[in-house]
This record gives C-alpha cells, sequence and structure tokens, in this order.
C-alpha cells in the first residue's frame, strides 16, 4: 500500500464532503423541484465518484474512506470553535 496514495486519497475524499455537505446546503434554500433534481443529481455524481475509486485500488478507497470518515468530525469542531471564540 502507498502511503502517499492514500494520503491524497484522504485528502481527495475530504474535499469531496466538504463539496457535497457545500451543495447540499446551498440545494436546500431553492425551489423544492430543483431541490430534489440537485440532489437526485449530486448522489449520481457521488455513486460514481465512489465506483471509480473502488475501481482503482484498495490504499486509494483506503484513503478515501479515512478522509471521508474524518472530515465530519473535524469540521463540526472547527465549526464550536468558531463559535466559542466568537462568544468570548
Amino acid at each position: 500500500m502507498n502511503i502517499l496514495t492514500t494520503l491524497a486519497s484522504a485528502a481527495f475524499g475530504s474535499t469531496v464532503y466538504l463539496t457535497a455537505l457545500s451543495t447540499v446546503k446551498w440545494l436546500s434554500q431553492l425551489n423544492p423541484r430543483v431541490k430534489v433534481t440537485g440532489l437526485v443529481a449530486t448522489g449520481m455524481v457521488l455513486c460514481a465518484l465512489i465506483g471509480i475509486i473502488a475501481f482503482a485500488s484498495q490504499s486509494v478507497v483506503l484513503g478515501f474512506i479515512v478522509g471521508a470518515g474524518l472530515t465530519p468530525p473535524v469540521h463540526r469542531w472547527i465549526l464550536q470553535r468558531r463559535k466559542r471564540v466568537a462568544s468570548s
């Protein structure tokens, strides 16, 4: 397993998570018809992306899962920390 490939995939997984989160937040503010269409398109893109990554290699899949798995709690922690600093 190539460590650089795993780390690069982890960074990519983190980026995909944050991009998907931003897209869903933006779509939530739109017309319901556009929102549903956008969410379906986002889901299809994510499924295709995961399929391509799964086809690549084991280290790529491992890195992608680690990156996408670690990003949500870290992102929440950063947001909570900003709120505490701003209120102090």
